[in-house]
């Protein structure tokens, strides 16, 4: 699964890479975690171009009955999203990037865990296949939340952890964020592992075990 990650791009770089016209108004994120509000990109269904938003992460399905349910639903796999009633609406026509520049995964290493920061090689930053939904409660004000895909590890994530988030390569951004683009096989085939020589991994403190750590010293390098 993906259950932390990095947002640390500034508003300048974040808005020529994924050519959004305004940049995001919002701080470096160091440890990001579920239930809390993350950038993503989707199409504006008024002016059909690329916006920015903030999203809460942990999807809530529009037919959901308790927002409980987005705790379940940070990630969903790629092997069934297309057909899970929690995410399969969602995969037809609400697709965005969720804006990322690094993620952590908790290494096993004999009784403990160890955690580790993954990112680009070129250190830039990059956008995680994601979904969003609109939910309105019976009472109070509607929602809008997303959830990230996680697929199988390539050659480099493997000794890591047994899953890893869809890194989706700029090429391919028109297409999953276009929704009148619905043909499942080709939507399906970007949920490729991400080239292992693009990536690089360090081991990185405790300090991330706890989402109330949110500062620069969680990106820090720990020898172990």
């Amino acid at each position: 699964m993906c259950g932390r990650f990095t947002q640390t791009a500034s508003p300048a770089v974040i808005a020529e890479q994924f050519a959004v016209s305004t940049p995001p108004l919002f701080p470096a994120r160091y440890n990001i975690a579920p239930s809390q509000p993350i950038a993503a990109i989707r199409i504006d269904p008024d002016t059909t171009t690329r916006t920015l938003v903030m999203l809460w992460w942990g999807l809530i399905p529009s037919w959901a009955k308790d927002a409980k349910i987005g705790a379940q639903c940070i990630n969903a796999k790629a092997e069934t999203v297309a057909e899970k009633p929690s995410f399969r609406s969602a995969f037809k026509k609400r697709r965005c990037l969720v804006v990322a520049t690094g993620f952590y995964e908790w290494q096993a290493r004999g009784r403990t865990k160890q955690p580790m920061w993954i990112g680009l090689r070129s250190k830039g930053p990059f956008a995680f296949a994601g979904l969003w939904e609109h939910w309105q409660p019976t009472e109070g004000e509607p929602l809008e939340t997303c959830t990230i895909i996680t697929t199988e590890p390539n050659d480099f994530m493997a000794p890591i952890h047994n899953r890893m988030p869809v890194i989706l390569p700029p090429a391919s951004y028109d297409q999953w964020l276009d929704p009148t683009f619905q043909q499942a096989d080709a939507l399906k085939s970007l949920f490729r592992p991400y080239p292992s020589e693009e990536l690089m991994a360090y081991p990185v403190s405790t300090l991330v075990n706890n989402p109330r750590h949110d500062a620069p010293q969680c990106l820090e390098p720990v020898s172990v």
